[in-house]
């Protein structure tokens, strides 16, 4: 029987279409993300500092990732697409795997294997918090959106059950504008989202696989050789200045397709170990010593 696949949810048609095609539908899609980006960051504004504009300014970050995982779809090389674009998809439908990318703009790593071991942490189901480790958690980022939206049942280590009231919490009170954001609209004013600009960045890229010890200065020199193109077919906006497109030079990350950003499940058992050896790194002696 056919699987009937109508409906939202289904940019995995992405991976089926012929390169021409996928340019010309991701073109179409990336300045209505922006639009619904900068809609949630205009109510967030409005909001002040209350937990709601903290949620919508959460929307704005995850909807603004969304163009920048697109993105690294086009800049991921076409003989590379087929393998790794149900991946990217996976992460553009992923809360976590948004807000990742989103903190990961900011990211200072040498290279893609170091920005691998990055994203390794912050997609650990669960991690230790306190001085010494003493407090198991879960996902920060995971956690911290869902705290501030719902009101729900959760347990501690302990096993008790108690009320989440939902409040400012974990990534923040509203503050400055989400960089995730910035980078947005940078690449908007110099032409990439749209289809020729996008057409660049597909070729600029299509002969360098980011996978591995490729870093900075691999991803700057083509970067430069976007600019240049972009400049060259008159597709930077006329309020393109260099304030406004400052953080494509600062900030964008390397290319992050070949990445996986699913949950990472850790055991308790580990946990459990890694909590001993912070304990002996804190304080000297074993932990039922003190």
């Amino acid at each position: 029987m056919a699987k009937v696949a109508f409906g939202n949810k289904q940019a995995s048609v992405l991976c089926r279409l012929a390169p021409a095609d996928r340019l010309d539908l991701i073109a179409d899609g990336l300045p209505i993300i922006l639009q619904s980006a900068e809609g949630f960051w205009a109510a967030a504004t409005q909001l002040g500092g209350t937990r709601e504009s903290q949620v919508l300014q959460g929307f704005c970050e995850e909807e603004a990732a969304k163009i920048l995982i697109l993105i690294d779809l086009v800049r991921c090389p076409p003989s590379r697409v087929a393998q790794t674009c149900g991946q990217v998809i996976r992460t553009y439908y992923s809360h976590l795997g948004r807000l990742i990318y989103a903190d990961a703009q900011g990211w200072k790593p040498v290279n893609v294997t170091e920005l691998r071991s990055y994203v390794d942490k912050w997609r650990r189901a669960h991690g230790l918090e306190g001085y010494a480790g003493e407090i198991i958690m879960p996902n920060w980022n995971r956690y911290a959106r869902e705290s501030a939206m719902y009101a729900d049942i959760e347990i501690h280590e302990n096993g008790a059950p108690i009320w989440n009231q939902p409040q400012v919490f974990g990534r923040g009170a509203f503050t400055d504008e989400p960089l995730v954001l910035r980078l947005a609209r940078a690449l908007d004013a110099i032409g990439v989202l749209t289809r020729a600009g996008l057409q660049a960045v597909s070729e600029t890229w299509a002969a360098r696989s980011f996978t591995g010890i490729e870093g900075y200065d691999d991803n700057r020199q083509l970067l430069r050789s976007l600019v240049d193109r972009l400049h060259a077919e008159g597709l930077v906006r006329s309020h393109a200045t260099q304030d406004l497109i400052r953080p494509i030079w600062s900030y964008w990350q390397l290319p992050m397709y070949d990445l996986d950003f699913r949950e990472l499940q850790v055991p308790l058992e580990d946990l459990e170990a890694e909590r001993e050896a912070e304990r002996w790194a804190a304080f000297g002696h074993a932990p039922d010593q003190y």
